[in-house]
């Protein structure tokens, strides 16, 4: 491109800005900043509608939200690029399996040695029972969140697998009484 186009570009460039309040400049550059994060009305909606039915096929969600579906799909597809739409999954009762105990072990970790945190989590991944782990700043380093069937079989997880987890200073166990909330959808 030749310095005289490039020059007419610029000077373009600077006689619109000067046309733009300084809001609208503000806005434009966040907007520019964020551009594949920005949500409109219509991710909105596609977001809430699938939070609410998460299993519905690709054609019945068009046609809710009155979008073709490859429209949708190439709408699915940015969302995922985004990051914000990570996947589906299913949502598995564990009482029903017959996983009676929930218990939330919220644990302090020995830090003399440099591996003390990565050595912990690799080992706690390996644990069935294990089904959230967490981590933490502050005086608890990790919380486990454990099911067993029952309070013999938590007894022996807990005395098996979770005390031979290394590096561990400190351990508190709470035990689940009741699910009050829980609920992973977004108020979009």
């Amino acid at each position: 491109m030749s310095a005289a186009i490039i020059g007419r570009l610029a000077g373009n460039a600077r006689g619109l800005a000067a046309k733009i309040s300084r809001s609208s400049i503000y806005s434009f550059a966040i907007f520019a900043i964020t551009d594949e994060f920005m949500l409109d009305d219509l991710d909105r909606r596609i977001l809430r509608h699938l939070q609410a039915a998460p299993d519905q096929s690709i054609p019945d969600l068009a046609e809710r939200i009155g979008l073709t579906p490859s429209r949708l799909t190439r709408r699915l597809e940015r969302l995922r690029e985004a990051g914000i739409l990570r996947g589906q999954h299913a949502v598995i009762d564990w009482r029903a399996l017959g996983y009676e105990v929930e218990v939330s072990l919220r644990v302090t970790l020995e830090k003399t040695q440099a591996r003390a945190f990565d050595d912990f989590i690799e080992a706690a991944r390996g644990i069935p029972e294990v089904v959230e782990i967490q981590t933490f700043l502050g005086r608890v380093d990790v919380r486990l969140s454990v099911i067993a069937r029952d309070m013999g079989h938590y007894q022996q997880i807990y005395r098996r697998h979770i005390l031979a987890l290394p590096h561990i200073a400190d351990i508190e166990a709470l035990m689940l009484v009741s699910r009050l909330k829980s609920d992973e959808s977004l108020p979009l």
